[in-house]
């Protein structure tokens, strides 16, 4: 009997209806609405006596202080090993971006010494407390994406176009060495959603629409991740412990919106969404991640029928339940600072970043005053324990002395890399090939082409380094191949000849155009879109498609994206093309299949076949096979090959329905992500500093920024003036923009803003040297008072930065917010709004 079956039904019927749970867990759906009943999983990883006695054991000595501290998690940028020493915090994590020191090229050694800083922290018994050690989980999603040289895999998408469980599991096991070599011990992974609306940003973090295939491989993940229970190699020095989310249906929200709703019968619920977590728990993974989302109007932070009845009790997990980011701030009646509702309805870990300071004391007075039962409570830090235990980190040492740990030959090794490679070629999917211009005869004359071409960034998307996967470079991976870098090896022996032209245009005529090109780095929601079309209004890489064709040459594309897209004209405009996914650091594993052996034979063949739908038209966002109607241009399963010879599709229909015409739009500069490829800086007057992943600060101390939520995870930037010097956040370093007709259409840079002091700051935009305009928001009369949560929309004219639409022919820095004196600001949804009346003269002086 688990701890939380002994803590009974008493206390789950006080967490259903206590003052804080201001919300109902879902009903139970009457049989003829589609009610299901759960199965018991049965986990590989046996209850251990020995382990039990010491949870009782450890759990006894510990004050209710110290167990509250069990329960909260926060990030590294946000607490100090004397913060852990005083209130023996049970975990830490790392944020995608945020890095040891905020340094982005921290060095193995660096994540070692702060892991060892925190874990001898948490063992320092010198106030009289228990000494529970530490754990530090981590986002390794596609190899252990945060550091600088680590072996980068497919994203979730194009593994699961291999079909290969089996390379799923070396996969794992090949991440976890690397995580392990930085002293790191947990990992959230693997992601086992089954994304249902490509649509959602997270689609890429998906192995297939298809449950089935997604099961197969939960398993071997976590097998790769965690290693067999039951051997020597269960959680030893050469694994981690692992994470199944996002727990659950998070791939399932009815507009395909991230952190959305998943509005679907208990029955649904189960077969198409759960099924990676029954092989997921059967392998033994001793960590689930609550979902951002919610079930039919339920947050499932707060949602005790499926947190604590059927994932605890019915399917018998009993390792422990972690948040999301902040996730329990969501629930109805919660702040990040207060919830006893999710820790009643089940949740034993907080993922809490920066507020754990004040969640911890509000948990601490509603232990003690019974809002949250001691019962609950102990069976949360029991299963912390339990877990902690199991993975050895009571009895490991501290994490430099664990198994790999600061080994040189870990990280980026040759062997890792040769997996790596291998499941980029199984990756791939041939949807045509006419004429057989693939393979490529390695003697042949190549031009690579497109803004993907050599761009290592481009290739690994989001997750990498930083949380949105921007503002990377070549030099950024150390030991990586672009996927130019791959042909050009592949034909040098062959005295072939491959050429880079990002734009296109060469000396000598080739006698064949590889064309990479796709969607640009994202994660979460920043991801989500209204449309499957790629590159709505503005077909950049179709031009140069036609361009190649107009001219006789014969092209082959290679598209990266996250999800399938609405790419007709583009293929129309292809001789070959190859949906790609996101490759990760190893690019030469597309040339050991596009470029033929000496021979002008293949030297391997396409064996990735879809592992999603791939749409018919734009709007064909839910598209699953299965599904009324079901009628998609690629079926799932779909994928051709050199033994075969098929040579794809026809003409494919350009003239359909979503298709959205050029014209001018609104223009998003920053909605939780700058507009690509522009990139986030904070500067003052002799410096300045780009936003890496989460943070950014200047050497000379005058400001620094960070992101922090508004709406939804890492959606706005704070900045904060720290001397009363004269500084500014500002997009920079994308290519020169043409406003001049949104100038004289009237249109406004709108903005949202929090901030106590209007008449210190100014919004402007740059144009070059001694170009450029500013306003002082203290002149906006129209900046309007702030809401409850201090945010106003401030809204300012093109026409009152500059005189003339000459001034924005040649935009370099599309956003500039300047202040002086000593303040902070936070700053969300920056676009250039073009309204049907416009401003033609600025009304405000």
């Amino acid at each position: 009997m688990s701890a939380y079956q002994t803590f009974g039904r008493t206390a789950k019927a006080f967490a259903i209806s206590a003052l804080m749970m201001s919300v109902a867990p879902a009903p139970l759906l009457a049989a003829d609405e589609g009610a299901a009943s759960w199965p018991v999983v049965a986990s590989a990883v046996k209850a251990d006596a020995a382990i039990e006695a010491r949870v009782s054991e450890i759990l006894a000595k510990m004050s209710v202080e110290e167990k509250v501290g069990q329960v909260m998690q926060a990030e590294i940028q946000f607490v100090t090993p004397d913060d852990i020493r005083k209130y023996h915090l049970g975990s830490v994590l790392n944020g995608g971006g945020s890095l040891p020191n905020r340094n982005k090229h921290a060095t193995p050694g660096e994540w070692l010494a702060l892991a060892d800083s925190f874990y001898e922290a948490s063992v320092d018994t010198a106030d009289g407390g228990v000494a529970v050690p530490i754990i530090w989980g981590s986002d390794a999603v596609h190899g252990h994406n945060n550091v600088i040289g680590a072996t980068l895999f497919p994203h979730n998408i194009g593994l699961g176009a291999m079909h290969d469980p089996a390379l799923i599991r070396k996969i794992g096991e090949v991440t976890a060495r690397e995580v392990r070599a930085t002293g790191i011990d947990w990992t959230f992974a693997p992601t086992v959603a089954v994304a249902r609306n490509d649509r959602w940003g997270r689609t890429y973090e998906s192995y297939s629409e298809d449950p089935a295939l997604v099961k197969s491989y939960a398993r071997e993940m976590v097998l790769g991740l965690q290693g067999e229970p039951g051997t020597p190699d269960f959680l030893n020095g050469n694994h981690v412990i692992a994470t199944a989310k996002h727990f659950l249906a998070d791939g399932g929200t009815t507009a395909g919106d991230d952190q959305g709703n998943a509005e679907m019968p208990e029955k649904a619920l189960r077969d198409i969404h759960a099924p990676g977590y029954f092989s997921a728990l059967e392998a033994g993974a001793q960590s689930v991640m609550a979902s951002f989302s919610s079930w039919n109007g339920t947050k499932m932070h707060g949602n005790p029928y499926l947190l604590s009845d059927v994932l605890k009790d019915r399917m018998g997990f009993d390792g422990f339940i972690v948040g999301d980011w902040n996730g329990h701030g969501q629930v109805p009646g919660c702040t990040n600072v207060s919830c006893a509702a999710s820790i009643n309805a089940g949740l034993d870990l907080f993922m809490v970043p920066e507020d754990w300071k004040g969640l911890y004391e509000h948990t601490l007075t509603q232990v003690k005053a019974g809002d949250i039962p001691m019962q609950r409570l102990d069976d949360a830090v029991a299963r912390m324990l339990r877990v902690k235990l199991r993975a050895g980190l009571f009895d490991g040492g501290k994490p430099s002395t664990r198994g790999v740990a600061g080994r040189d030959d870990v990280i980026g090794s040759p062997e890792h890399r040769a997996v790596a490679r291998q499941a980029v070629r199984q990756s791939l999917v041939l949807l045509k090939n006419a004429g057989g211009v693939l393979p490529i005869k390695p003697s042949a004359r190549i031009l690579v082409t497109g803004d993907g071409a050599d761009n290592i960034g481009k290739q690994s998307g989001g997750w990498t380094i930083s949380w949105q996967g921007t503002g990377n470079v070549n030099s950024d991976f150390p030991g990586a191949t672009s996927i130019y870098g791959g042909i050009a090896d592949a034909v040098k022996a062959a005295g072939g000849i491959a050429t880079l032209s990002e734009d296109g245009f060469y000396k000598e005529k080739p006698d064949v155009a590889v064309v990479v090109f796709g969607e640009e780095p994202y994660a979460e929601g920043q991801g989500d879109r209204d449309t499957l079309e790629f590159e709505p209004g503005n077909k950049r890489a179709l031009a140069t498609l036609k361009k190649l064709k107009a001219e006789g040459i014969p092209v082959v594309s290679v598209f990266l994206s996250g999800r399938p897209m609405w790419v007709n004209p583009e293929i129309n405009a292809s001789d070959a093309f190859v949906a790609a996914w996101l490759p990760g650091s190893e690019g030469g594993g597309l040339a050991d299949v596009l470029v033929a052996d000496a021979q002008g034979k293949p030297r391997h063949d396409f064996t990735g076949r879809l592992s999603f739908s791939w749409p018919k038209t734009p709007m064909q966002d839910t598209l699953n096979k299965g599904q009324k109607g079901y009628d998609p241009q690629f079926a799932l399963g779909y994928g051709l090959d050199y033994k075969a010879k098929g040579k794809g599709p026809g003409k494919l229909a350009e003239d359909v329905e979503g298709v959205k015409a050029p014209g001018m739009d609104d223009i998003p500069l920053y909605v939780g992500r700058p507009l690509a490829p522009w990139l986030v800086f904070i500067t003052d007057d002799t410096a300045g500093q780009q936003l890496s992943g989460a943070y950014a600060a200047l050497r000379t101390g005058t400001a620094r920024a960070n992101v922090v939520d508004k709406n939804v995870q890492g959606d706005a930037l704070l900045v904060e003036w720290l001397t009363g010097d004269r500084a500014a956040l500002a997009l920079r370093d994308g290519p020169v923009l043409d406003w001049s007709g949104y100038y004289t259409a009237g249109a406004t840079l709108t903005f949202e803003l929090k901030t106590d002091k209007l008449d210190a700051m100014a919004v402007g935009f740059g144009c070059g040297a001694d170009c450029g305009g500013d306003v002082s928001l203290a002149k906006v009369p129209d900046v309007g008072a702030a809401d409850a949560a201090g945010w106003r929309k401030v809204s300012v004219p093109l026409v009152c930065l500059a005189d003339s639409a000459e001034n924005f022919s040649h935009v370099t820095e599309p956003f500039r917010l300047s202040a002086t004196g000593v303040m902070k600001a936070t700053v969300a949804n920056i676009t250039i709004d073009l309204t049907e009346e416009g401003v033609k003269a600025c009304p405000f002086p």
